[in-house]
């Protein structure tokens, strides 16, 4: 069964309307919807509420279901992410070496040098992104 009619049953048995189930695991009415909807698919935070809200086990709620065992693995997996944020610091790093050789290189080439510092910049708002969203 997909995990949008286990959820969707899990809450009615359970004698809860959307609005109710979202007040009690702090989530918006429209998360709930979605999730029955499978338009998102709950964090595993969200899930273990979830499943003690609904008093169904965490093995009945995500056995069965590959679309959210995906989502889960992708959501929790450390040592992806690490790898990930891991290249973007590399990469930062290499642009901006890139940058230091080519204004030794090109001190007349100041447009390639503007295009190299934007990229620098950008690289680093979205390494500085990654880095804020794991705190």
């Amino acid at each position: 069964m997909e995990i949008r009619k286990k959820l969707k049953n899990a809450r009615i048995e359970a004698g809860l309307t959307q609005e109710k189930a979202a007040e009690k695991i702090d989530v918006s009415r429209q998360t709930i919807s979605n999730w029955e909807n499978e338009k998102s698919y709950p964090d595993i935070i969200s899930v273990i509420a979830l499943s003690d809200l609904y008093s169904v086990s965490l093995d009945e709620l995500l056995k069965g279901n590959q679309k959210m065992a995906e989502h889960l693995e992708e959501s929790t997996n450390v040592v992806k992410s690490n790898k990930k944020l891991t290249g973007a610091i590399l990469l930062n790093i290499i642009l901006m070496i890139l940058l230091i050789a080519l204004n030794m290189l090109l001190p007349e080439g100041t447009y390639y040098l503007v295009i190299v510092f934007c990229v620098v910049i950008m690289s680093s708002s979205a390494l500085l992104y990654q880095i804020i969203k794991r705190i």
